[in-house]
């Protein structure tokens, strides 16, 4: 955090030589966890948490964000009854989840410390007293901290029908990153392994932007190289991209979509099917790859 014109600012990176600034009018928590620094600020989106300096999510945007991750994947799903979430500290996944029919869902994350002050802090997600319920499994929601390559081993012999994988972005220059492991091919190859028949696999995946879609253009491959079907949903109120793949050949995942869209029990508020049409076609530069 910096000091500038008499307010206090977290600088975001964004991409090479290229970074943003948050104005931080109140600062709830801040602490370092034992995998990341995390602050909870009052910011001009209100309540707002931050990952070492990445924003993640926001009291005004993050539903926006969140249907972008979730919905895509409830429409292109065969069933929508085990749910494992890897990541998505803030619990607000694990709830969609539910209200789309989920039985069981598995939330997954290994930094005990940032859930635990999300729930406490932001008005989204869980609250302390569904936090308590989750942890002691009562319900619908499961909450396990661990790391998310090893519980894929404890998953259940009928497999999942979605796996989501919610994390802060991938780190270009850093390889050995804790979570960058969880971006990696061999990762979405096991989160396909523990897939039922006709399940989705859904990854945050990156920026859509040219000066900023590294990343994306990464993730982009390695669903190709692991699915028969990748399909692409870049949120037209946000400035982040999501990809889904299924083991099965889909033709048209976007017509899927359409389809299942009016029969979802699942209702989206900022989500479609104009949306469907208009944000599941991949970047040019993602496409036409140089």
């Amino acid at each position: 955090m910096i000091e500038l014109d008499g307010h206090r600012w977290i600088k975001e990176p964004m991409g090479d030589d290229l970074q943003r600034l948050w104005r931080i009018d109140e600062v709830l928590w801040e602490g370092d966890t034992a995998y990341q620094h995390v602050v909870i600020a009052r910011t001009g989106q209100g309540i707002s948490l931050f990952c070492d300096n990445d924003r993640q999510s926001t009291e005004f945007s993050q539903l926006v964000y969140h249907e972008a991750m979730m919905v895509p994947a409830f429409l292109l799903a065969e069933r929508i009854e085990r749910v494992l979430i890897i990541g998505s500290s803030e619990g607000v996944a694990s709830q969609m989840a539910v209200e789309a029919g989920a039985s069981r869902v598995d939330h997954v994350d290994i930094d005990e410390q940032c859930v635990r002050v999300c729930a406490e802090y932001l008005p989204y997600g869980y609250s302390t007293e569904e936090l308590a319920r989750v942890e002691r499994g009562e319900g619908p929601v499961r909450l396990h901290y661990a790391d998310g390559w090893g519980f894929l081993d404890q998953a259940p012999p009928e497999g999942y029908d979605i796996v989501v994988v919610d994390l802060p972005d991938e780190r270009v220059d850093d390889t050995d990153g804790q979570h960058n492991r969880l971006y990696g091919e061999e990762f979405v190859r096991r989160c396909q392994s523990v897939l039922a028949a006709g399940g989705v696999v859904a990854f945050q995946a990156g920026c859509p932007t040219v000066w900023r879609n590294q990343t994306l253009i990464r993730a982009y491959n390695r669903f190709r190289n692991v699915f028969d079907t990748v399909a692409y949903f870049g949120s037209d109120e946000h400035e982040w991209a999501f990809l889904f793949g299924r083991v099965e050949q889909i033709d048209d995942p976007t017509n899927v979509m359409l389809e299942a869209l009016p029969k979802s029990a699942y209702r989206p508020k900022t989500i479609d099917d104009a949306s469907l049409i208009g944000c599941t076609v991949p970047p040019y530069s993602v496409r036409h790859q140089r």
